[in-house]
């Protein structure tokens, strides 16, 4: 089982490192998760360099992917390089999520027509200068699609993702393990309130 991450130029450490560590949080020998660029490596908004563990066409590949948000995404969108190279996802093989700005890339992709996406503020006029609607809330998926906007909602995709994947149990272990001491009941309660209304019902009454 691959998860990828498509982490940019300019890329927000929040949105691909903590689904990146939630993720990991599933301790199984077939389940990999990587940081995917299209570079050998990138830095961050802040500074921070990280080596691609994969690249765009593993992520095609992959069971699932998060595509990252960061302070270049408008630039990612307009390099015809970079988008012929992702045209290959497809939410009929594979699950495929957003994390704020990331959704400007789904909807260049045409991935989001006739679904609504989540975003951050600053990115919400140039998704819905691309046609899509945002919803004012911190997660959304429709069937194997997600978005969520706001950084710190990155743990609402590897929840997701994990959900879809191995299960709601699997899910709510992991966000317990990075939930803060003494809120760890009420972090996994929320997560799994955001979450919950668009997993399968029998995945969630099992």
């Amino acid at each position: 089982m691959h998860i990828a991450i498509l982490t940019f130029e300019g890329y927000n450490e929040l949105d691909s490192l903590i689904a990146l560590g939630v993720l990991h949080r599933v301790k199984k020998p077939d389940w990999r998760v990587s940081i995917c660029s299209p570079t050998r490596s990138v830095r961050s908004m802040n500074g921070v360099v990280i080596e691609a563990t994969s690249d765009l066409e593993d992520a095609c590949r992959a069971d699932a992917v998060i595509v990252g948000s960061g302070m270049q995404t408008r630039e990612v969108v307009e390099d015809p390089a970079i988008m012929a190279r992702l045209r290959q996802l497809d939410p009929s093989r594979q699950l495929v999520a957003a994390q704020c700005s990331g959704a400007l890339v789904l909807a260049k992709l045409g991935l989001l027509q006739g679904v609504p996406a989540c975003t951050d503020l600053t990115t919400k006029p140039w998704v819905v200068a691309a046609g899509i609607e945002v919803l004012n809330q911190p997660f959304y998926a429709s069937g194997n699609l997600a978005t969520a906007g706001g950084c710190l909602s990155s743990h609402y995709l590897a929840a997701w993702i994990i959900a879809r994947l191995e299960g709601l149990e699997a899910a709510e272990s992991a966000v317990h393990y990075v939930a803060p001491v003494g809120e760890k009941e009420e972090y996994v309660a929320r997560a799994m309130r955001n979450v919950t209304p668009y997993l399968d019902p029998e995945l969630v009454t099992a």
